[in-house]
């Protein structure tokens, strides 16, 4: 139970479900609700199954392919500042409200960002193969180890799920002035992703 604990400790701080809320609220703002539920609940789900995939083969598949993890960081670090660089120097573009609320619409960011490098990022996988790779735990605490993460990502999709009810507290100037924030915030995070897998790469070198 101890070591439960502690990597439920250790996963909520890497993914920091509460930090989704504005993140989410940008990416799909001019959605419909249905679109919102859907990007949410299929995020999670693939999130959760890249976790279990790299829990239970990871350190396997980055060994035969020749990757290491601090690839994983700067290769989601850079994706992470690009998509901070749409959120905060948004230009305008010639298309209509209208046209641009529908292309918001049929955009599919469950997958990339929201899943990877957002909730199953290079920091969460990184402490997954960590944890599953270094100690080979028993089956029956693997299986615990996997239901830990299945609540972390549970808790991911409720902060989500609430995003516009928190931001209908926000309103509308709120919710632009944290969309600009958040996408500093994400900068920072993509910039640490690329310095922490710099540095992992020099110290292996």
């Amino acid at each position: 139970m101890a070591q439960l604990l502690k990597f439920f400790v250790v996963m909520f701080v890497v993914v920091d479900p509460p930090s989704l809320v504005p993140l989410f609220a940008t990416m799909t703002e001019g959605g419909s609700p249905g679109y919102r539920r859907r990007m949410a609940l299929k995020s999670s789900v693939v999130a959760l199954a890249i976790l279990v995939v790299f829990a239970l083969g990871g350190s396997a598949f980055i060994g035969v392919m020749g990757i290491s993890i601090e690839a994983f960081r700067i290769g989601g670090g850079v994706m992470l500042f690009l998509i901070a660089l749409d959120m905060v120097f948004a230009r305008e573009e010639k298309t209509t409200p209208e046209e641009n609320a529908e292309t918001r619409r049929r955009a599919d960011i469950s997958v990339f960002p929201l899943a990877f490098p957002l909730i199953a990022g290079p920091g969460t996988l990184a402490t997954v193969l960590l944890t599953f790779g270094s100690s080979a735990p028993a089956p029956l605490v693997q299986a615990g180890l996997i239901a830990v993460m299945a609540v972390v990502v549970a808790i991911a999709l409720v902060f989500m799920l609430a995003t516009p009810y928190v931001m209908r507290v926000l309103g509308v100037t709120g919710a632009n002035v944290l969309a600009r924030l958040a996408g500093v915030v994400l900068a920072a995070l993509g910039v640490q992703f690329i310095i922490d897998g710099l540095k992992g790469a020099f110290a292996l070198g």
